[in-house]
């Protein structure tokens, strides 16, 4: 159990980093460019990793790496995108923050990973948390906003059960940084056509992707799939549930935003469906065949 939580807490780090996100970006970093924003923030990380494992894939993994990329970064950031600029930014996190759930239901199908009642219990006890925070009354929705966002969280959905069932038997480091950079190469065409040349960056700009690419990035996302390795999905996607928490926490320490009952009362609803979901996981032992162990032998024989 005592091995459960350290893997969580080291999970934990990836929501937290991309929900300081939205404080960098909005006061750092270019507001009129976020393709190139999601561009320089996955190529850099992913080279970065590459330099850092010195591992290229092999075998099945030329094909594998780009289709997760593209579910994990690609195609996710870019839908990301189209969901901001058509939803207000409370009501796409909330849609977001249903993988915790979509994630345990996947798992159960894919990796034979049968949701437990209380993790259920916890998803909806931390989603219930995330619409206090987030949703407030009385604003437009647009139903290809809707579409957008929840394509978005299907998509990194599958993508992060597929990166648990196609464990390969390298580091994470390694798989993380094949990840980013397909999917910032799928991105780079979009950027090229839709927002043309890149942005100038000034100082500011500048050390904003610093912390965007090392630490919301590169850091963030070998954490998560680290996590995905030795948790299971569900234990996984709860401490997800952190993401919009440090947002709201960040931008009423950092940027004076209110704070008040709602807030208070939604922080603690996310972090008591976070901490219920980790006492039922942390339970017991995941069977082996649901991990990547099984997984790890079967790559290396199809390598």
């Amino acid at each position: 159990m005592e091995a459960r939580w350290r893997w969580a807490l080291i999970t934990a780090i990836a929501p937290i980093a991309w929900g300081s996100n939205y404080y960098v970006t909005r006061w750092f970093l270019p507001p009129d460019a976020p393709l190139w924003g999601a561009l320089l923030r996955a190529l850099p990380a992913g080279l970065l990793l590459l330099l850092l494992a010195r591992r290229l894939p092999s075998g099945s993994w030329w094909w594998r790496a780009p289709v997760l990329g593209t579910l994990n970064v690609g195609a996710f950031f870019i839908l990301v995108y189209l969901a901001s600029q058509l939803l207000p930014s409370g009501v796409a996190a909330t849609i977001m923050a249903a993988s915790a759930v979509v994630l345990m239901l996947l798992a159960w199908p894919l990796l034979g990973e049968r949701p437990a009642v209380l993790a259920l219990t916890g998803g909806a006890i931390g989603f219930a948390g995330v619409c206090l925070l987030l949703v407030n009354g009385g604003t437009a929705v647009r139903p290809w906003g809707v579409a957008a966002s929840f394509a978005a969280m299907l998509m990194s959905s599958l993508g992060f059960i597929l990166t648990k069932r196609w464990t390969p038997p390298v580091s994470a480091t390694a798989a993380t940084s094949w990840q980013l950079l397909g999917g910032g190469l799928v991105i780079a065409p979009f950027a090229l056509l839709v927002e043309g040349a890149p942005p100038a960056l000034d100082g500011a700009a500048l050390l904003g992707f610093g912390y965007v690419t090392v630490i919301a990035t590169a850091l963030a996302f070998v954490a998560w799939f680290a996590g995905l390795r030795h948790l299971p999905a569900a234990s996984v996607g709860l401490v997800g549930l952190l993401n919009p928490v440090t947002g709201v926490l960040l931008g009423t320490l950092l940027a004076g935003e209110p704070w008040g009952w709602r807030q208070a009362a939604g922080t603690a609803l996310v972090l008591a469906g976070v901490v219920i979901g980790q006492r039922v996981t942390a339970g017991g032992e995941a069977p082996k065949h649901r991990g990547g162990d099984r997984v790890a032998r079967r790559s290396r024989a199809e390598r």
